[in-house]
């Protein structure tokens, strides 16, 4: 089991990331980064290319992608290109293994659990009810406003606020880089996902502990208590 070090070693509460975490879409994500390239004139690239460079900001890293600058407008055909093509591919997506049952294990330790996502907030609530999970969280949100450095940082310390926890006692749990620094500088600890993407290499380079599954997550945070 992966070395966790906690101030608090009795952690109560888990809040989730949604893609690449609990919902195994990176094929929908592929394609729809490729419709991106597509319309902008690039040829299609690989999974793998792709979890090397993903990342927040967002822009920068789809201007890395395409090799040039946005054009005013730009950025709102590519987000639109981008949404319409993963929606397309969304039916194909499957929970990650072990979910929903990781959930429920949680849950009957005693533990409480909720679920924030950068994704819309009103694409993100009927997907979750679609998909049979929202009994088991607490609070779910998805992203309810902007921010300068599009991360999720300030989104958690809005979802932990909203339910009066101490960070202290939270582990975030999410697949890619932001997820653990959103977790750090809202004082609660991270637990990143090696399936998401973003490469090992890549999550291992913040220091935070690296799992293969929810499953293997969740066992990790059970230890503690």
């Amino acid at each position: 089991m992966p070395e966790m070090t906690f101030e608090n070693s009795d952690p109560r509460h888990i809040v989730w990331d949604w893609n690449g975490t609990l919902l195994d879409d990176n094929h929908a994500n592929l394609a729809a980064v490729n419709a991106v390239c597509a319309g902008f004139g690039r040829e299609p690239i690989e999974l793998e290319y792709w979890r090397s460079i993903f990342r927040r900001p967002l822009i920068p890293c789809y201007e890395e992608l395409l090799g040039r600058s946005f054009a005013e407008g730009e950025w709102d055909r590519a987000e639109e290109l981008y949404d319409t093509n993963y929606v397309k591919h969304l039916p194909t997506c499957d929970l990650a293994p072990g979910v929903p049952d990781v959930l429920r294990d949680w849950t009957g330790k005693g533990g409480t659990q909720s679920l924030l996502s950068m994704a819309s907030h009103d694409h993100l609530v009927p997907l979750i009810g679609e998909r049979g999970l929202t009994s088991h969280f607490t609070r779910i949100d998805g992203r309810r406003f902007e921010t300068e450095q599009d991360s999720k940082a300030e989104h958690l310390v809005h979802h932990l606020r909203h339910q009066e926890l101490d960070p202290a006692r939270v582990v975030l749990i999410g697949d890619i880089d932001d997820d653990a620094r959103a977790a750090r500088e809202a004082g609660a600890q991270p637990i990143l996902v090696a399936g998401g993407l973003m490469s090992r290499e890549r999550l291992e380079a913040t220091g935070a502990v690296v799992v293969d599954s929810p499953a293997e997550a969740v066992a990790t945070v059970m230890s503690l208590n």
